[in-house]
């Protein structure tokens, strides 16, 4: 069973898992990076629920990530979230 992702206040990310395979790959993105992607002019955005809105999109980027070489965690990084033109 996934664990349920949750809002880490002592590192100000939201930490998550994604189904990798046959296992769960722990990821997290920052609070920050969310907001800037997700919702620029809010000034009331909440990370979890902005996070829960856009979960399928954030696990496609652990993927890629993994994908790509890296390890677990995955921290999602600006450049991970930016959206594709054309």
């Amino acid at each position: 069973m996934k664990p349920a992702a949750f809002f880490d206040h002592s590192s100000g990310t939201v930490r998550f898992w994604v189904n990798i395979g046959e296992h769960f790959v722990g990821a997290s993105v920052r609070r920050e990076t969310l907001h800037y992607r997700y919702s620029p002019l809010s000034t009331t955005d909440d990370p979890l629920d902005t996070y829960q809105r856009h979960a399928e999109e954030l696990a496609q980027a652990v993927r890629s990530r993994i994908a790509g070489g890296s390890r677990e965690p995955v921290m999602l990084r600006d450049q991970d979230l930016i959206p594709a033109v054309g």
